[in-house]
């Protein structure tokens, strides 16, 4: 056998060595709504747009009207292959067990985030107000304590 038909039946050093290099890969459970690749700028939120085959509009239109718009497959490309249902509701959006992936710039998010965070504040501090309009000058109650605290190894 000459050396130019030895170099024929070789397999190439580098497919051999592909194959060494290949990692295993571990098993995960899947995840029931995965999330799409992090896009500057935009967050992305599941609406439920259906709950045990019932529509639920409500729901979707009220966060329609909160500024989440309805994500095309096109965007979302590592998800396309989720699209399975022949008859969508939601042509060319991505619609999973009566979730419908929605988007809405980082900004709105971060106020709507604030308003909401703001509105709870200022519900505590009504509870607290009421709470020390009972306090009385013989028997003062004290400031209510919104804060919680965990200690090990003190038995």
């Amino acid at each position: 056998m000459t050396q130019a038909q030895q170099n024929k039946n070789r397999t190439p050093r580098s497919v051999e060595k592909r194959e060494q290099e290949e990692r295993n890969q571990d098993w995960t459970p899947a995840n029931l709504l995965p999330d799409p690749h992090p896009k500057d700028g935009i967050k992305f939120k599941w609406v439920r747009v259906s709950s045990m085959g019932e529509a639920d509009p409500t729901n979707y239109s009220k966060k329609i009207r909160e500024g989440w718009q309805p994500v095309d497959i096109e965007e979302v490309p590592e998800l396309a292959h989720l699209v399975i249902d022949p008859n969508p509701r939601f042509e060319g959006k991505l619609e999973v067990g009566g979730l419908l992936l929605c988007k809405m710039p980082e900004r709105m998010v971060n106020q709507r985030n604030n308003h909401y965070l703001k509105q709870s504040q200022d519900h505590q501090a009504s509870v607290d107000n009421n709470l020390m309009k009972e306090s009385n000058p013989r028997m003062p109650m004290d400031k209510p304590a919104n804060s919680s605290r965990v200690t090990f190894g003190r038995g």
